[in-house]
């Protein structure tokens, strides 16, 4: 399961992006917000990364900030919202503008986003209008604050904890008991030691 990748940047373009690491090209799908954040081709560039598998399609997908990955989860988590509606979506507004449009229940804005009809944009209110608040914090620029280690470890396993379907309340509690216990662990260690927290 890939939650996170550092690398060189292959080739972009405004829907997908190579990212090469270790001999590697790994071809991510990104929204245009991500695109504008993405340094020039053969720089060094770092990618949050939701991995999704269903039957015999594992495709990632990648963002330029945390909350812009946990956007796309809480999307793809509504009905009938798969992840390239999501992308489309996470694309016709822009990740502060997004989440406004849903809090305020303002259907003709959501509607205005190609691919997105009435029902779709209702779906989404009724969804998630409640959880925006779990998205973080949305500035001009989000998710661009420098983490600390311990941060940025804590972010990647709780986005691999979040593609494997743990509930977010739960695998915080769990994250941040392993990270107290050795916070100089490593993300293989910390997310064995959490699944055996969930498991138990």
């Amino acid at each position: 399961m890939i939650a996170y990748l550092e690398g060189r940047l292959g080739r972009k373009s405004p829907s997908q992006v190579v990212v090469l690491v270790g001999g590697v090209g790994y071809k991510l799908f990104i929204p245009v917000s991500t695109y504008y954040e993405l340094p020039e081709e053969g720089a060094e560039v770092t990618l949050h990364v939701h991995t999704h598998v269903r039957e015999d399609i594992l495709a990632l997908y990648g963002f330029a900030s945390v909350t812009e990955e946990r956007l796309f989860q809480r999307l793809i988590g509504v009905n009938g919202v798969g992840p390239a509606l999501a992308l489309k979506v996470m694309s016709g507004l822009e990740p502060k503008a997004l989440v406004e449009a849903i809090r305020s229940s303002d259907l003709r804005r959501l509607s205005s986003i190609p691919g997105v009809g009435k029902k779709t944009a209702e779906r989404l209110v009724v969804e998630l209008r409640d959880k925006m608040a779990e998205i973080g914090p949305l500035g001009a620029d989000p998710g661009k604050a420098p983490m600390s280690p311990v941060e940025s470890l804590r972010e990647d396993v709780l986005s691999a904890l979040a593609n494997l379907g743990f509930p977010r309340p739960s695998a915080e509690k769990s994250v941040e008991a392993a990270l107290s216990e050795d916070p100089s662990i490593s993300f293989e260690g910390a997310l064995k030691r959490v699944l055996r927290k969930l498991s138990g």
